[in-house]
């Protein structure tokens, strides 16, 4: 590469979606920029009390636009001219409804303030029946097609949400034409596809979430839906057979979008992918090395060669699926519901007062109690932080991280959080290391399932903005799982990512692996298990355990 070769990576995130620029010869960012979703900030479309959580296609479009338009002018020159390609993350599932020519029903008229038009966010659990009757469904028939899921479908994913949207709003069923991953769908817009028939489904997504598989020819058969719900008879003929991994072109931008974004149509437009899949490229996975993307949820990524693990099948976690992170290496998913989100949610706890009470104060005037509410809100995890750290290891407070459900191992978005051993000695950094010790033995529970399976893990790799930003969180991880945790120095790793596959699609490396070779950070911090520490931990885990295993079963007798 004589001539600057540049690439954009584009990451969409639960709140807010940020695109970097970056030089492809070394990895060096030159520019980035982050849009916040403007109608998810105010809460629209959203009922959180009941899972509900929907996001308006528009929140995407614009933020698509402004963060690479933004990545351009803070570059300057004439970088736009260098731009060879462009791939998207985007978190799933995060599935939605399109008409015929792809577009979501949402930008239709009629459709715009309708939440069951939008896109189901992945932490959305409206489908829970659905995903029991699924599961349910699976032992009827001689092929097991939940077998490369982990044995066990979720509300969190493709299936589920679509039979919950097409009982749910008739109208929405009636023009419904086909149900498309967020990540498959901007790919499209940005190729200027224009019948649904012509987006190209990832590998990643499709394995993972909609029980894609080579061994199945592709989807399972229609028989094995319309038997669930004749609602669903028909739909997989509108869906897709062949599906495709991440190194390779979805198309070129559309003469539209080159025109709206100021790049070239000769611009390489990469096949989407999750952002945790995208995310361990861009954090320099190794084979049978956790790749743990910490943030609101956590998305743990392992891969090895596909000839390692030949007939193997891993019970309870989030799919095997050959070529879904790296082509040509197993990738299997596992995680966590609920992480930074569990954190956020005591902290919201805590700031009730501020939002509640304070602002209506006749003490002080409304600006300054709104500059009073931020600057505490801000202050509130990190103060806890360093309170809880000196506190002693073996305190009575014990938690379950099930705050939104556990995704892994075995799936079951009934199950709640819990906190136990509550005294009036318990106070806000007591419950709050309660908390973090829950995440952390969430991850063991994780790890161990790999391990029990077969599947070795060396080491746990850290990314994401919990693993960058919470020394103490990410020492007690290392702590209780009892392995060393590299952090990447790299903050956006998800977005770095693609543009490590924006790159591999574009023929500028090879491979995936050259990509990140030549375009990777390195690490910058690595924390080490402090021995001293391990017998009270295996006691707390064992309480853990023990919590979960009662809330489990109060669960199942309501």
């Amino acid at each position: 590469m004589n001539k600057d070769t540049f690439v954009i990576g584009v990451d969409y995130g639960s709140d807010s979606v940020r695109s970097v620029l970056v030089d492809a010869k070394n990895g060096h960012e030159l520019a980035s920029s982050v849009f916040y979703y403007p109608r998810w900030q105010q809460g629209l479309f959203c009922d959180a009390p009941q899972n509900q959580f929907r996001q308006h296609p528009l929140d995407y479009i614009d933020g698509l636009e402004k963060t690479i338009k933004d990545c351009l002018a803070k570059a300057g020159g004439n970088c736009a001219a260098s731009v060879k390609a462009i791939s998207v993350d985007t978190t799933g599932s995060t599935p939605v409804a399109v008409d015929e020519s792809g577009t979501p029903l949402a930008l239709l008229p009629g459709f715009e303030n309708n939440p069951h038009a939008m896109f189901v966010l992945w932490k959305d659990h409206t489908g829970i029946k659905e995903a029991s009757e699924i599961n349910e469904h699976a032992t009827k028939f001689d092929i097991n097609y939940l077998q490369y899921v982990g044995g066990i479908y979720s509300s969190e994913w493709f299936w589920a949400k679509l039979l919950r949207t097409l009982r749910t709003d008739e109208a929405v069923r009636k023009a419904m034409y086909s149900w498309v991953e967020h990540c498959d769908w901007i790919p499209f817009l940005l190729t200027g596809g224009k019948h649904a028939s012509d987006i190209k489904r990832g590998r990643c997504s499709a394995g993972h979430k909609a029980l894609w598989s080579a061994e199945f020819g592709g989807l399972p058969p229609d028989e094995f839906f319309s038997s669930l719900d004749p609602l669903l008879k028909g739909i997989t003929s509108r869906l897709f057979k062949d599906t495709y991994t991440s190194d390779v072109s979805a198309g070129n931008l559309s003469k539209e979008w080159a025109e709206r974004l100021g790049l070239s149509t000769d611009v390489v437009v990469g096949v989407g992918a999750f952002d945790a899949h995208m995310g361990a490229v861009g954090g320099q996975i190794e084979p049978y090395h956790l790749s743990k993307v910490m943030g609101t949820s956590t998305c743990d990524i392992l891969v090895a060669p596909a000839v390692d693990l030949e007939g193997k099948l891993i019970k309870g976690i989030c799919g095997q699926v050959d070529g879904s992170v790296i082509p040509g290496m197993l990738g299997m998913e596992a995680g966590q519901s609920a992480f930074g989100d569990t954190y956020a949610w005591f902290r919201k706890l805590l700031e009730w007062p501020l939002g509640d009470i304070l602002l209506e104060s006749k003490v002080i005037d409304a600006a300054t109690a709104k500059l009073l509410r931020d600057e505490v809100s801000g202050k509130i995890i990190p103060e806890l932080s360093r309170q809880a750290a000196l506190l002693p290891i073996d305190e009575n407070e014990v938690a379950v991280d099930w705050f939104n459900g556990r995704r892994t191992p075995d799936a079951n978005q009934e199950l709640k959080g819990a906190i136990t051993g509550l005294g009036l000695g318990s106070d806000a950094p007591r419950v709050f290391k309660a908390l973090v010790e829950s995440t952390c033995f969430g991850a063991k529970k994780i790890v161990d399932r790999f391990i029990s399976e077969g599947v070795p893990v060396k080491g746990i790799i850290g990314v994401g903005g919990v693993a960058r930003k919470s020394p103490y969180i990410m020492q007690m991880m290392a702590d209780v799982l009892n392995m060393p945790i590299r952090i990447h120095s790299q903050e956006q790793t998800c977005a770095m990512g693609a543009t490590m596959f924006a790159a591999t699609a574009a023929g500028i490396y090879p491979t995936v692996e050259d990509a990140m070779a030549a375009m990777g950070g390195g690490f910058d911090v690595e924390y080490f298990p402090d021995k001293a520490t391990q017998e009270i931990y295996n006691r707390r885990y064992q309480q853990y355990n023990s919590l979960g295993n009662f809330i489990e079963q109060q669960t199942a007798k309501h």
